[in-house]
């Protein structure tokens, strides 16, 4: 029997070598010499038959035979064999079979994880062998971005159920979507609230969780798009990762912080190797000891259990110190654009021509409707509600069968209100101005979205015209002709108001109109996809991208990840200028905006240095808080002993450096270590930028590793040269060997006073 199984590997491998020698090419014979398409495909093998002088062989070789259309046949041929098929007299052509490349829904394009590049140890994977766990809101598994074609089995380390329930049972399960279960015992004790378009399984109801599982590891799904926009390759950025869904949160964005714990301890049971969680909390922060920042324990758990653990930042922006999920030990990601957008153009009856974008495609008829803009009809003109088409603020008699142009000058209005309002009124269209905010939705009606400048060239129409009337096209799909990325405005800001030692967000990642999957029930002609925006969409992104880097590295530790994606993010955009940070005022985005910058995967898998932390290290730094014994212990679950280290918050051996409280003529000194993952032998130089009106120094400038040493440290120093108090700088440091470029993003307060709000 092991004889026999060797000779099996034996020749397995012999056959393999064959096949490898051997390519598939493209043999073209023009038009069909035969009516019967059994004849045509006969005439193949038998021309095959000649070349390789065997039946057995021709039918090995053959890959398709075209017989419909014209003739000819793809087949498995060497390179010697190829050229002396090309001399047959009925033969055409013969050419080595190509790929034509497909267009994809772009976020993952767009940062670099293409499906098909050479050479590419992050694709050559895609994640095969790990496991994301995504605490959301459940997932709509007939979706076929959880089709597992092509998944290889279930990883041996999984250890979870498929947990029936509603309209839900283990035939829903699969080798993609590996696991299910649902919790909402908190949700029942806290609310006697119920939805009657919910499920009591881990079906989604809302849609939220069936897209970031798909953005994180979707499968393969061509021709998707939304409505025909953005039509492409449907992909998450691990796509042979399995999925594992944990559904804590409900109709409404309702999620109970016993639900959230319980869904990490059963994924910490049940052996995923990413968390995704798309949720989080609003300032005021609770303290990483307080149960009701369920994710900061459950999270501080998982990850001494080795698993990485990333989450959103926030849609609280661009307000200063609103980021949420600031613990250490969290991957903290905030939202970003991409390159594509949805022009729809506005054609007002004087001819002229002015753009907007929308992702209402379909819903436009093309024919000029009448235009008028909010204010002239109003139901009350002494009311102001009726500038951004507030409810219950126009008049129907006047607003019937309009256009109707709403100007909005806050954030208390939106697009998707102030369709309502129009629609209320008997109108057909609206076109919504408003400062910068990042995001198209689908409205009732055709609605577009303007600037200020193109809205006052409306309205300054509609002021001469004696019958102003417009039109609106339909909104196409443009990718590469805008700057990007920029900072998303809705993206919650740092620093940290619970913890500004710890510089957050660690990164960014695209996070705008992201086309993913989505409940086939509510999205009715959008065939099972949509566009949202959030940092929601910029969490599984890089939750994806962990999967990729954990499917490479597979000892590495969440903190190793964390440091590969934070010191090699990028912080120039696709003009190579500095990333913008969107919001009122568009300004250069800094370390509060994008952490180390635009997450980056293919140098995040070979990053050079790594700073790693370990379980004790976070432990000691929750002791610096100055939270009670018996509070950490319910924290960290194991006994404690709290030493006495000097700052070591400003010490915990983070990417990022925040000195939030350096006095005037004081000087304060932050300690890193670095593991070399690069070559054993391998020689590093500091590159200081530091922050205006800063001394910065390093000691030492240099880093030589060895094979006997591959661990080293350093110290950063920093010297106000002000003698007033300001606010934050920002500067880096970078460690360079030639090749990698290992970047540590820096930012420092100088204070004068014990108190230093920035108020």
């Amino acid at each position: 029997m092991i004889k026999s199984n060797a000779s099996t590997i034996l020749f397995l491998c012999f056959s393999y070598s064959l096949f490898l020698a051997s390519i598939v090419h493209i043999v073209y014979l023009g038009e069909k010499k035969h009516d019967d398409p059994e004849a045509t495909k006969k005439s193949h093998h038998e021309l095959l038959f000649h070349l390789l002088g065997s039946k057995e062989a021709a039918k090995r070789s053959i890959v398709y035979s075209y017989r419909h259309g014209f003739s000819g046949f793809a087949a498995r041929l060497s390179e010697a064999e190829a050229k002396s098929i090309a001399e047959f007299p009925e033969v055409v052509q013969v050419i080595p079979n190509t790929f034509l490349k497909l267009q994809t829904t772009r976020s993952w394009d767009f940062i670099g994880v293409h499906q098909n590049s050479p050479q590419n140890v992050l694709t050559e994977n895609l994640g095969k062998g790990t496991i994301i766990g995504v605490i959301d809101t459940g997932v709509w598994p007939e979706s076929k971005s959880f089709d597992d074609e092509g998944m290889a089995p279930i990883p041996s380390h999984w250890r979870g159920i498929c947990q029936e329930g509603e309209k839900f049972n283990v035939t829903n399960c699969n080798k993609k979507l590996i696991g299910a279960r649902w919790f909402r015992k908190g949700l029942i004790e806290e609310t006697t609230k119920t939805e009657s378009t919910e499920y009591a399984s881990p079906r989604d109801a809302e849609g939220h969780g069936t897209h970031t599982a798909s953005t994180a590891a979707g499968n393969f799904v061509n021709k998707a798009s939304y409505r025909g926009l953005a039509t492409g390759l449907a992909r998450g950025g691990a796509p042979l990762a399995h999925l594992a869904i944990y559904k804590a949160c409900w109709v409404d964005s309702r999620c109970s912080n016993a639900d959230v714990l319980k869904a990490f301890d059963e994924a910490i049971h049940d052996g995923v190797d990413i968390l995704s969680v798309s949720l989080g909390p609003e300032i005021p922060l609770f303290s990483y000891n307080d149960l009701r920042d369920s994710i900061a324990i459950g999270s501080f758990h998982a990850t001494a259990k080795g698993i990485t653990v990333v989450a959103a930042a926030g849609n609280s922006g661009p307000i200063s110190q609103t980021v949420g999920n600031t613990a250490p030990w969290l991957i903290t990601v905030a939202a970003t654009t991409i390159d594509r957008a949805f022009p729809t153009a506005i054609t007002l009856g004087n001819n002229q021509t002015f753009w907007g974008q929308s992702i209402d495609s379909g819903k436009h008829d093309h024919v000029f409707a009448g235009l008028t803009y909010s204010e002239q009809i109003a139901l009350d003109p002494t009311d102001g509600s009726a500038k951004d088409c507030q409810l219950g603020s126009l008049n129907p008699t006047l607003a019937k069968g309009k256009m109707v142009v709403c100007f909005s000058t806050s954030d208390q209005q939106d697009i998707i209100s102030a369709s309502l309002a129009v629609l209320e009124a008997g109108g057909v269209g609206i076109i919504f101005a408003q400062f910068h905010m990042d995001g198209l939705a689908s409205c009732g009606i055709p609605c577009v979205k303007v600037d200020y400048e193109v809205a006052t060239q409306i309205i300054t129409y509609i002021r001469r015209a004696r019958s102003p009337t417009a039109k609106l096209s339909s909104p196409n799909t443009v990718i590469g002709k805008r700057m990007s990325p920029s900072v998303a405005s809705f993206s919650s800001r740092g620093p940290s108001s619970l913890t500004p030692e710890i510089l957050k967000p660690d990164v960014a990642a695209p996070g705008v109109d992201i086309l993913a999957a989505y409940p086939s029930v509510y999205s009715n002609s959008s065939h099972g996809y949509a566009f949202l925006s959030g940092t929601s969409m910029a969490c599984p992104h890089v939750a994806g991208i962990a999967s990729l880097i954990k499917s490479v590295h597979k000892d590495w530790s969440p903190a190793a990840i964390r440091s590969a994606l934070v010191t090699t993010a990028s912080q120039i955009g696709t003009d190579g200028t500095y990333i913008n940070a969107e919001g009122q005022n568009r300004k250069i985005a800094d370390p509060f905006d994008i952490g180390g910058g635009q997450v980056n995967p293919n140098k995040a898998v070979d990053p050079g240095l790594i700073f790693n932390v370990t379980t004790e290290d976070y432990i000691q730094y929750i002791c610096s808080l100055g939270y009670s014994t018996t509070s950490i212990i319910r924290l960290t679950k194991t006994k404690i002993n709290c030493t006495q280290k000097s700052s070591p918050g400003m010490n915990l051996n983070l990417p990022s450096i925040s000195i939030p409280n350096l006095k005037i003529a004081k000087t304060i000194t932050a300690k890193r270590t670095v593991t070399n993952v690069g070559h054993f032998s391998s020689e590093y130089k500091a590159i200081v930028e530091a922050p205006p009106g800063i001394q910065m120094t390093v000691e030492p400038q240099i880093l030589s590793f060895n094979s006997t040493n591959q661990n080293l440290s350093f110290k950063v120093s920093f010297y106000s040269t002000q003698n007033v108090q300001g606010s934050y700088k920002f500067g880096s440091l970078t460690w360079t060997d030639g090749k990698h470029l290992v970047r540590s993003p820096v930012a420092v307060r100088v204070i004068r006073f014990e108190s230093y709000a920035d108020i």
